[in-house]
């Protein structure tokens, strides 16, 4: 770009000649024209329909036992952390409890510009290497969890739901105990039997209410599963889960016996493990957005 050229050359010679007037004047400029490229190359590399809107993220513990279960919960509060920094609105809507620690699995929904687009970077199956606080010995453990992202698509936009195909099932909302324990079967779950999809809503007070959610999950769910095979995905790609272990990690996390997190769809190292673990995401999913915006535009 000339502007910028041009504004670089100005500062170089305001510096030699030390105009620190011109020197200023120079340097905001570069920043303004900067700043309208940072602002293309994001709008290019969130160009997706849905990137702009708000996002239906899941979290499933993997392979890996109790570890794995901590690890879900590790990665939830990552993931609500970076949307805090965000700005952006999150509401659980479901959050099962394991056995001894951590979680099963967990679904948030988040509102806010561009949460979709940016937290689908996220999507895969994430490792976590470290001495595990639930051993005895003290020994490495290395488990894992699968974060799964869907835009959370606009109430105009129709989805074909047959109710024939769902089975829909009532429980009671689970927790950690004492007085605020649901006493009656509001949780819900649905399953679209044609597909396999499965969501459920336990957060809510009443059953209409988690139900009203969950149907809003489902829709979600079908949508995603719509363009997956719209984009020539085969179907049972689009309804099978990706197994979590080994050989499926999009990133790992290791905190023994060297601090490191690695992106390995990109290569992005960062020694900054506790920053990204507080939800300091933005160079790994920005250096991943790019990557992938260029690979479309290739």
């Amino acid at each position: 770009m000339r502007a910028l050229s041009d504004a670089e050359v100005l500062l170089e010679l305001a510096e030699e000649a030390s105009d620190e007037a011109s020197a200023k004047e120079a340097e905001g400029q570069v920043s303004a024209i900067q700043k309208q490229l940072d602002d293309l190359e994001f709008k290019r590399m969130l160009s997706g329909e849905l990137d702009g809107g708000g996002a239906i993220v899941q979290i499933t513990s993997g392979a890996g036992g109790v570890d794995a279960s901590d690890w879900a919960q590790m990665l939830m509060r990552m993931l609500i952390r970076f949307c805090d920094r965000k700005g952006w609105k999150v509401d659980v809507l479901e959050e099962t409890p394991a056995e001894e620690a951590g979680i099963k699995q967990a679904t948030f929904t988040v509102e806010g510009d561009y949460a979709y687009g940016l937290l689908k970077a996220e999507n895969g199956v994430h490792r976590l290497v470290r001495v595990s606080p639930f051993d005895a010995n003290g020994r490495r453990q290395t488990s894992f969890a699968a974060v799964t992202v869907t835009a959370d698509i606009d109430d105009d936009i129709e989805v074909q739901i047959n109710e024939v195909d769902l089975r829909i099932d009532t429980y009671r909302a689970g927790g950690a105990g004492g007085q605020h324990v649901n006493k009656t079967d509001s949780a819900v779950r649905i399953t679209h039997m044609p597909t396999g999809i499965v969501v459920q809503c336990q957060n809510e007070r009443s059953q209409h209410a988690n139900k009203d959610k969950a149907f809003k999950l489902l829709r979600a769910r079908l949508y995603d599963y719509e363009l997956a095979k719209r984009e020539a995905k085969a179907a049972e790609d689009a309804k099978a889960r990706l197994k979590i272990e080994w050989g499926s990690q999009i990133r790992s996390y290791v905190l023994f016996p060297y601090q490191q997190v690695n992106d390995h769809r990109t290569e992005v190292k960062t020694s900054d493990v506790n920053g990204v673990l507080d939800g300091d995401l933005d160079d790994l999913i920005r250096t991943f957005l790019l990557q992938a915006a260029n690979a479309q535009r290739n």
